[in-house]
């Protein structure tokens, strides 16, 4: 598709602004439609007849309003909707953070677990002492790519207090996923910027650059401890954070 540009304004409004406004305008009229590939920063630098800088400044505006989404060694991608028109609840709602948040359709969670012994950390976390703890990692998938993880740990106990079985694999993912949240009266998150390090025994990749928007969350049925604590780790490129404040 060839895409004309429109005349740059004349003016004192600096020049990435005037590239991001008719960027803007062409998205929203759907010149790229949802899910295309804009063209490459040459050919659109190129195009609008500025420096790469320039229109890195432009697109740079365009992914923080959720508009674009730079992926690692791809390029950069108009996202699905534009966010003002998106019905995702957002994080002041109990519920899965990483539906809230991410920006790609997830098709597929795979879970592993283990049990572990208790350490300083677990019980600063989880609140209290257990007489193990259970590690369980959750990757989120999208067409066969690892767009998404997740650690948890939960007691011991909590499992028996909520009958789960751990060899039931469908049962602890649905608690972990959406039950859990069906039955909290309460949440906490913590939000946090990090580059995911990859564990030694761990065989997957990550799709996206490495840094990440991660959220550290303490989901409660009881008021003394939670029920499970997980790291979502979200690669910047698809992560949309939502707070829809009111009076």
């Amino acid at each position: 598709m060839e895409t004309r540009p429109e005349p740059m304004p004349k003016g004192k409004k600096p020049l990435y602004i005037a590239v991001y406004d008719t960027l803007y305008k062409q998205i929203m009229q759907g010149v790229f439609p949802s899910d295309s590939q804009l063209p490459t920063e040459s050919e659109l630098a190129k195009l609008f007849d500025v420096s790469r800088m320039t229109l890195r400044q432009a697109l740079a505006l365009l992914q923080d309003d959720g508009l674009v989404k730079s992926i690692h060694g791809k390029g950069n991608f108009i996202t699905k909707a534009h966010p003002n028109k998106s019905a995702t609840l957002g994080l002041e709602k109990i519920g899965n953070p990483m539906y809230k948040c991410h920006t790609e359709p997830i098709d597929d969670v795979e879970l592993h677990f283990r049990l572990d012994l208790e350490s300083e950390y677990t019980q600063e976390v989880l609140q209290r002492k257990a007489a193990a703890v259970v590690a369980i990692e959750r990757l989120y998938k999208s067409k066969g790519d690892v767009v998404g993880y997740s650690f948890t740990f939960m007691a011991i106990e909590t499992v028996s207090e909520m009958k789960l079985d751990l060899q039931n694999e469908p049962q602890l993912l649905e608690m972990l996923e959406s039950k859990v949240y069906e039955l909290a009266n309460s949440a906490i998150l913590d939000i946090k910027r990090s580059t995911f390090v990859k564990a030694a025994n761990q065989s997957f990749t990550m799709v996206g650059s490495g840094e990440c928007d991660v959220l550290l969350e303490s989901v409660y049925i009881r008021e003394d401890y939670p029920a499970v604590y997980n790291k979502y780790y979200i690669p910047r490129e698809f992560s949309q954070l939502k707070v829809h404040a009111s009076k």
